[in-house]
């Protein structure tokens, strides 16, 4: 079944489903496959729990007219995505970036959504089956666009802008991060560059960080805004404690963000928000509403301490910048957990041992939990189970507690024991 056909199908009921666990009625079911899992084996099952069509690519599985043989079916949800693309007439704002574009597309979204329909990748969604299922909910009824692309290899960002098609592009910033994939800096640059690359080859718009000497040079030439102190659109930072405050055209934005990193997230949102033409007024309230969730800086109050929950991701660049916050907050009785940065490859001794020396030079007090962290210190815990153990002999309470570390430790199921 060519592409055409198949979007015909897709036009009357909009409905994709990639979970047998988690049935859509009436939706199209594809089959995909990863290393320990064959979608195709449950497209039978997935029809008769409710889906209306499944999409598998192995001739065994083609039960009947309601299942669709095609090649690959990855492939072909790809190929759906992008055709689905080409019917949308709206801006799209592509963002990619080391740190920051998943609360960045978040604060985005808040102030867009005061003024548009504005639909927004969901969650983490941004590699390359979450983009094209991201894709695949904008319908008839959104003005406009986010979608998140994440990347651990090169091209990979080319080859979701050849999807996703974005007017507008924003990298938050380049840092070292999945540098297993990247083989180094210059592989993370080359492979975010992609984006500005792509906007610029069709003459789209990029926002730009002012104070961003590596991104103001690679988007040299294009079309942009720019934000930050020396930004076209510009705000100060008021204070950073307990939350972070910007001035900004003579209002005081009070946002419900730690952190004096999270400053370029905000000015973005304002720059983009400006372009679009939202007002000063819906601007303000939206961030000022916005509270970050999903382990992302989420401030918990337990029984025995204040935690800083920001342990869904964790690279040098983003454990640096969290703790440089964090050593500067007025909080009294200051304790970081931090567990492994992961994909670091042959960098990730080097970077783990920067990591002990800054909170050393900081004066910050630290548990250190993983593999990683146990080759350049004798003291750290091997994982987070030994650590859940520690603290059942001794409670740790009256802290204020910063946890950070990358998803796959799982710092989040700390909270309970904190």
């Amino acid at each position: 079944m060519n592409i055409d056909k198949l979007y015909s199908i897709f036009k009357q009921q909009p409905l994709i489903c990639t979970d047998s666990r988690r049935i859509i009625q009436g939706a199209i079911f594809f089959a995909l496959k990863g290393k320990n899992f064959n979608g195709n084996k449950y497209a039978l099952k997935a029809i008769q729990d409710g889906c209306r069509f499944a999409i598998v690519d192995e001739k065994e599985y083609e039960a009947d007219q309601n299942t669709i043989l095609v090649e690959d079916a990855l492939e072909t949800l790809q190929q759906l995505a992008q055709f689905h693309r080409k019917q949308l007439a709206i801006p799209i704002i592509g963002i990619t970036g080391t740190n920051g574009k998943t609360t960045s597309k978040e604060l985005i979204n808040s102030v867009l959504n005061s003024e548009f329909n504005c639909y927004a990748t969901k969650g983490n969604l941004n590699n390359h089956i979450g983009v094209p299922l991201s894709l695949l909910e904008i319908n008839a009824k959104h003005e406009i666009a986010i979608i998140e692309m994440g990347a651990n290899h090169q091209k990979e960002i080319k080859f979701l802008c050849n999807i996703t098609k974005p007017t507008h592009g924003v990298i938050t910033n380049i840092g070292a991060a999945h540098l297993e994939g990247f083989k180094n800096l210059d592989g993370v640059i080359k492979t975010k560059n992609e984006l500005f690359k792509f906007i610029a080859k069709n003459k789209g718009h990029l926002f730009v960080n002012a104070e961003d000497k590596l991104l103001l040079k690679l988007a040299n030439k294009v079309e942009k805004t720019t934000y930050g102190y020396k930004g076209d659109i510009s705000g100060k930072i008021n204070t950073t404690t307990p939350l972070l405050r910007i001035n900004y055209k003579g209002s005081v934005i009070k946002s419900q963000l730690i952190g004096s990193f999270q400053y370029t997230n905000i000015m973005l949102a304002i720059c983009i928000g400006n372009y679009f033409n939202i007002s000063n007024d819906n601007m303000q309230q939206s961030i000022e509403n916005y509270i970050p969730s999903n382990n992302r800086s989420q401030i918990i109050e337990t029984k025995n301490n204040t935690l800083i929950l920001d342990a869904y991701n964790a690279n040098p660049s983003s454990i640096k910048a969290m703790l440089l916050s964090f050593s500067e907050q007025n909080y009294t009785n200051k304790l970081c957990i931090l567990g492994d940065m992961l994909e670091l490859g042959k960098y990730s001794k080097k970077e783990h041992q920067k990591i002990i020396s800054l909170c050393k030079n900081l004066n910050l007090s630290c548990y250190f939990i993983g593999k990683e962290f146990q080759r350049v210190n004798n003291e750290a815990f091997k994982n987070r189970q030994d650590f859940e153990r520690e603290l059942k002999e001794e409670v740790i309470t009256g802290k204020t507690i910063l946890l950070k570390g990358s998803r796959g430790i799982g710092l989040e199921k700390l909270v309970e024991h904190l």
